[in-house]
């Protein structure tokens, strides 16, 4: 094999490895998050991003209580009938009538989760940028007492 041969074997090796997976390491350049040095930016949460988030989970959760709600009752009202009349339909609408109603409060539980998690979020990110700048500022009085 001749040298050129190897450095072409070489180059081509090291291309297929470019697009492949890296574990338990950041890549070489860019990417990742964290930290202070090579591009990377440091974490930023914007309160009105989180404010428009919660929002939105909020207003899906009411929307999906009232239109998820829409044909309970005619659903019971038939499943009823058709039991009454003998029909093992009714029995078996029923059964998807109370997993429609489970699953829907799960929906809307986990809504209310998100949203709820966004707020305290928010608080706490405000409470954190309160206890900073407190720290700063006394930090920078003490200077002036030395």
């Amino acid at each position: 094999m001749s040298w050129d041969e190897w450095e072409q074997l070489k180059a081509d090796a090291a291309g297929r490895q470019e697009g492949r997976m890296q574990l338990n390491q950041l890549p070489a350049e860019g990417g990742g998050g964290g930290g202070r040095g090579g591009g990377r930016k440091d974490l930023v949460v914007r309160d009105n991003e989180l404010g428009k988030l919660g929002n939105l989970a909020y207003d899906l959760r009411e929307r999906f209580r009232v239109d998820s709600d829409l044909a309970r009752p005619s659903t019971f009202d038939a499943s009823i009938e058709l039991f009454n009349d003998g029909l093992d339909t009714g029995s078996a609408l029923t059964e998807l009538h109370d997993a429609w109603n489970s699953k829907a409060h799960t929906v809307k539980e986990a809504c209310a989760h998100i949203s709820n998690g966004l707020d305290f979020a928010r608080s706490q990110h405000a409470k954190d940028d309160v206890k900073v700048e407190t720290a700063i500022k006394s930090s920078v009085i003490e200077s002036y007492l030395k």
